[in-house]
C-alpha cells in the first residue's frame, strides 16, 4: 500500500438530515409515537468528503447549501473534519437540502430528500487536477455529473445511488461504479461497465469487470445502530483503498470493515480509524490476478 493517499475531491449533496429514530418503521398511513428527534450533517456527497477526510485522505468537497443557518452548521461541520470547502457555493434563494429520515431499531431506514440548493449549483470556475479522484453521486443533477466527468482528467467514481438510468457517455467515462446489489440490478447498463463494485450488506461485497466477478471480501460482524452513512463510508474507503494500490480483494475487505464502523455509529458522518488500522486489520489475499 502507498503510504500517501491520493487528494478526493467529492462532487455531491450537502444535507441536514433531520432522524426520527423508532422500534419500527411506520407502514403507508400509520403514524408512530414514541420516536427520539435529531439533527445532523449528512448528503451522500458531504458524507463521502467527511469519511475521505477522517481515514486520512486530502478531501475537497464541491456542492452548495443556502443561505442559511442549516448551511452554515454544514460548511462549519465539513471544516471541522477536515474538509476543504472553499468550492461550496452559497445560494441566495435557495434552501440548504434536507433529508428526512425515520430509522428503526435494527438500523434500517425511510428517507425523503428535498434536494434544495443541491439541484441549483454548477461548476462554473471550479477546476480539477490530474491527480485529483473525483467521485459523484447522483443526488445532484445529473448534468453536474457529466460535467464532471467531462472535465475531471483523473480518476473518475460514480457511486450510482440513487439509481437512474445513466448516459452511455457517463459510463464510459467512469473509471469505477460503486452500488449496493439494488441499484446494480436496477442498473442494467452496469454489467457492461469496465469496473464494478457492488454492495450486498451481511453478504459482504463483490467486484465485477465488464459483468464478470473478479474479486470478493466477507462483510465483518456488526451490530448495527444505523445505516444511513455506511455506505458512504464504504465508498470513500474503497476508492482509496483502490488508489493506494491494494489488490481488489484487500481493498473490498478494507471499505467492508470501515463500512462496518461507521453502521456501529449513530451518526451519518461516523467517527472513523485512519485508513492504514484497517488495512492493518484485513489479511492479504489475492484473486483472479491481482
Amino acid at each position: 500500500m502507498s503510504t500517501r493517499l491520493p487528494a478526493v475531491t467529492v462532487v455531491g449533496s450537502i444535507n441536514l438530515d433531520i432522524i426520527a429514530t423508532t422500534d419500527r418503521l411506520p407502514t403507508a398511513g400509520e403514524t408512530i409515537g414514541g420516536g427520539v428527534l435529531q439533527q445532523q450533517p449528512g448528503g451522500k456527497g458531504a458524507n463521502q468528503a467527511v469519511a475521505a477526510a477522517r481515514l486520512g485522505g486530502s478531501a475537497r468537497m464541491i456542492g452548495a447549501v443556502g443561505d442559511d443557518a442549516q448551511g452554515r452548521q454544514m460548511l462549519e461541520a465539513l471544516s471541522g473534519a477536515g474538509v476543504d470547502t472553499a468550492d461550496v457555493a452559497v445560494l441566495d434563494g435557495e434552501a440548504t437540502g434536507t433529508a428526512l429520515i425515520a430509522v428503526d431499531r435494527d438500523g434500517e431506514n425511510q428517507i425523503v430528500v428535498c434536494p434544495g440548493a443541491n439541484a441549483a449549483f454548477s461548476l462554473e470556475g471550479v477546476e480539477f487536477g490530474p491527480d485529483e479522484t473525483v467521485l459523484c453521486q447522483l443526488e445532484v443533477g445529473l448534468p453536474v455529473v457529466l460535467e464532471a466527468a467531462r472535465r475531471s482528467p483523473g480518476f473518475f467514481v460514480l457511486n450510482a445511488a440513487p439509481a437512474m438510468d445513466l448516459p452511455a457517455e457517463l459510463l464510459e467515462r467512469c473509471d469505477l461504479v460503486i452500488v449496493n446489489e439494488t441499484e446494480y440490478e436496477l442498473i442494467p447498463a452496469l454489467t457492461h461497465a469496465k469496473l464494478v463494485a457492488v454492495t450486498y450488506g451481511k453478504g459482504g461485497s463483490a467486484m465485477f469487470e465488464h459483468g464478470r466477478r473478479v474479486a470478493e471480501a466477507p462483510a465483518a460482524a456488526v451490530t448495527a445502530a444505523n445505516t444511513i452513512g455506511a455506505g458512504d463510508a464504504f465508498c470513500a474507503a474503497l476508492v482509496l483503498a483502490l488508489r493506494a494500490n491494494l489488490p481488489y480483494p484487500r481493498a473490498l475487505a478494507v471499505a467492508n470493515a470501515v463500512g462496518a464502523d461507521a453502521v456501529g455509529d449513530l451518526s451519518s458522518q461516523p467517527a472513523l480509524a485512519r485508513l492504514e488500522e484497517y488495512v492493518a486489520r484485513v489479511p492479504g489475499a489475492g484473486i483472479a490476478g491481482q
